[in-house]
C-alpha cells in the first residue's frame, strides 16, 4: 500500500465519518425532543441522564472521529 493509497484511504474516512458526525449534530438540535421520546420508551430515564449519556457520546465521537481520521489525514496530506 502506497502513501497516496493511504492518504485517499484516511480522506473518505474523514468525509463519511465527518458526514455522520454534522448528521448526529444536526438530528440532536432540530429533533431533541423526538429522540429523546424515542429512547426513553427502549431504556427509562430521565432527561437529566439522557443529555449526559447523549452529549458525552457525541463528544467521544468527536475525539474518535479527530484522533482517528483527522489527523491521519491531515499528516499523511504533509508528508505527501
Amino acid at each position: 500500500m502506497n502513501l497516496e493509497t493511504l492518504t485517499t484511504f484516511f480522506m473518505w474516512c474523514t468525509i463519511l465519518n465527518g458526514g455522520v458526525l454534522v448528521f448526529w449534530s444536526l438530528f440532536l438540535i432540530c429533533a431533541p425532543e423526538f429522540i429523546f421520546r424515542m429512547h426513553s420508551k427502549w431504556f427509562p430515564m430521565s432527561r437529566e441522564t439522557y443529555n449526559a449519556v447523549v452529549y458525552g457520546f457525541l463528544g467521544a465521537a468527536k475525539i474518535v472521529f479527530v484522533a482517528f481520521n483527522a489527523v491521519p489525514y491531515v499528516a499523511l496530506s504533509i508528508v505527501g
